[in-house]
């Protein structure tokens, strides 16, 4: 028998595009919502409580009240936004966090899906702080790019509609200056950090995509290591992935520059480690699509973890 998914807010950015990810999928039997009703408690309520599987698309204080308004205990959860990433009671779903993430995520009843910046920082620094060659009270500093998709309805209409009020016409845009950016938790206590990274957003003109860029002066670290030091430990940590790759390099064949859009209408992660040994300097970067990887992508590769089919099925 399908599994019946209900997608609460799956006119969102995000939602749109897991629906477009599960129709067709006889494995699913998807429950929609009267959309004159979206905002009706009871109709959503039903819902919420006649499936199987839940996917929430919404902002946090939303997502907090429908998880409240379940009440059939067989009811799993995904929940894609902010509001339980740290939470003690819910699964991480990172699978490839570590060793036994996919195996978590499969067992759980409530998943929090992770943040499109957070896949691509902890992607690169949780196994290198696992494997010992970044201290966890070591100060570290994020920098990255992102499409404007990202930033929601709002925000892509801002972008896209010259003359309209609020129209961006900005090139690059950086933002979250009071260095107080709501992923910040979520990325020290997935990367496995003792202090908050300093985290430095921006947002691009252009639609999808994102870059994850963590500079680390090595020849201040214990031990000192090199680029290949790092390299390796992620290659190691990754092997056998079906969607995060470590594009090994050498120092003279590393490419002279990335592009934040490669990866858009994919589930991938592409993690790189860029250095001058002689300066004693690294640079770890991450590619992905943020609406992919970050955002819908993750939630079907959680779903289908959580109902035993293949971690790949439909992506």
């Amino acid at each position: 028998m399908a599994t019946k998914v209900f997608i609460d807010g799956e006119a969102g950015t995000t939602g749109l595009q897991i629906r477009q990810r599960l129709d067709g999928r006889a494995e699913f039997d998807l429950l929609a919502i009267d959309p004159a009703r979206r905002k009706d408690a009871s109709a959503r309520g039903e819902l919420l409580n006649a499936a199987d599987m839940v996917i929430l698309c919404l902002p946090d204080a939303a997502a907090r009240e429908a998880v409240a308004l379940i009440e059939n205990p067989h009811t799993r959860v995904i929940d894609a936004s902010t509001a339980y990433r740290t939470a003690s009671d819910w699964t991480y779903g990172f699978p490839e966090m570590t060793r036994t993430q996919a195996r978590q995520i499969a067992e759980a009843k409530r998943v929090s899906n992770p943040g499109c910046y957070p896949t691509g920082f902890i992607g690169l620094v949780r196994p290198l702080v696992e494997a010992g060659l970044i201290p966890r009270d070591w100060p570290i500093t994020v920098n990255a790019i992102s499409g404007y998709s990202g930033g929601g309805r709002n925000m892509i209409a801002a972008y896209e509609t010259p003359g309209a009020p609020g129209y961006i016409d900005d090139a690059y845009r950086p933002y979250a200056l009071g260095l107080a950016h709501k992923h910040v938790p979520e990325m020290q206590t997935h990367g496995g950090l003792d202090h908050p990274p300093l985290f430095a957003p921006s947002v691009g003109r252009f639609a999808q995509g994102m870059l994850v860029a963590v500079p680390l002066h090595t020849w201040a670290m214990p031990g000192r290591p090199g680029r290949r030091d790092l390299q390796d430990a992620l290659v190691a940590h990754y092997e056998g992935s079906a969607f995060v790759r470590v594009i090994a390099q050498t120092r003279d064949d590393a490419p002279e520059t990335l592009n934040p859009q490669a990866l858009n209408g994919t589930n991938r992660l592409d993690l790189y480690v860029f250095g001058n040994d002689e300066t004693g300097q690294v640079q770890l970067l991450a590619v992905l699509d943020n609406l992919g990887k970050g955002a819908s992508g993750a939630a079907v590769q959680n779903l289908n973890l959580m109902c035993g089919l293949p971690e790949a099925a439909g992506l």
